[in-house]
């Protein structure tokens, strides 16, 4: 995309789809540009969403987490990929039955308080949904992997094999456990909800009345948000404060913007309607 061109869609822009870790924060520490940007979308009066792929969290959980960053959003402006699998579950109607659930208590949640009957035990479920599962148990794997062998519908949250942090580890999330299940079993997930699937964005065209073109998704990670825009006809924007994986491949998904960080992203937006 040429610098006019590029110009012109950020002048369009109404609405700002912003992914959380890696994107505005890392692990606990906030970045130091976030809160400058956020007030400088206000100015503007540009909306904007968060939308992560990581359910291991409930909504509220995320509205609180940002309070405490000193940005105040209401439950209305988070969406998560638990969100996106609702959706998805609710069009498949009674015939699914109950859930087995791998994944987090809030995720668990989430799910029965749409209506879903959560498996437990040895109740035979009529689907399995794998989340990024932060207190993943042995028995609990090997339980979705005897049901999913068994020809149970299985459907996986989203994509990402890692969660980004600021700690010295690696958080293992729903893409990774969906490979040991595929490898145990020889199932693929009939379906993987969260970005890049463009169904994760459409609750938030949808509320606001938008669509792709005025839409700016913001990431770190080009294989799930840069790729998340280019499905949902939207302007994709990498910032450079996450995940790097990809950048040298020349079949990865391509951003229409690449900036060092959100400040440059702001600095751009501003200069389009100068």
């Amino acid at each position: 995309m040429t610098l006019s061109s590029s110009r012109d869609k950020l002048r369009e822009l109404r609405h700002v789809a912003l992914d959380m870790d890696g994107t505005i924060y890392r692990g606990g520490q906030l970045f130091d540009t976030t809160r400058p940007f956020l007030k400088l979308l206000d100015h503007l009066a540009i909306g904007y969403t968060f939308v992560t792929n990581n359910c291991s969290h409930a909504r509220e959980e995320y509205v609180a987490r940002l309070a405490r960053f000193g940005i105040e959003v209401v439950l209305e402006q988070i969406v998560t990929s638990a969100d996106a699998t609702i959706t998805y579950l609710a069009k498949l109607g009674s015939e699914i039955g109950s859930i087995y659930v791998i994944g987090t208590p809030a995720l668990k949640a989430a799910l029965a308080g749409a209506g879903f009957q959560i498996a437990t035990g040895k109740t035979e479920p009529g689907l399995v949904v794998v989340g990024f599962d932060t207190a993943l148990l042995y028995d609990d794997l090997c339980r979705a992997c005897f049901w999913i062998g068994r020809g149970k519908r299985f459907v996986a949250t989203h994509p990402d094999t890692f969660c980004p942090t600021d700690r010295p580890t690696v958080l293992v999330d729903c893409g990774a456990i969906c490979a040991c299940i595929t490898a145990s079993t020889g199932c693929e997930p009939e379906v993987v909800v969260g970005k890049p699937d463009p169904r994760i964005l459409a609750p938030v065209l949808e509320r606001h009345g938008l669509v792709g073109e005025q839409v700016a998704v913001v990431g770190d990670r080009l294989y799930t948000d840069i790729e998340l825009a280019r499905r949902a006809g939207a302007f994709g924007v990498k910032v450079l404060t996450g995940d790097r994986h990809g950048e040298d491949d020349p079949e990865a998904p391509k951003p229409d913007l690449i900036v060092p960080g959100l400040a440059e992203f702001g600095e751009a937006i501003a200069a389009s309607r100068a």
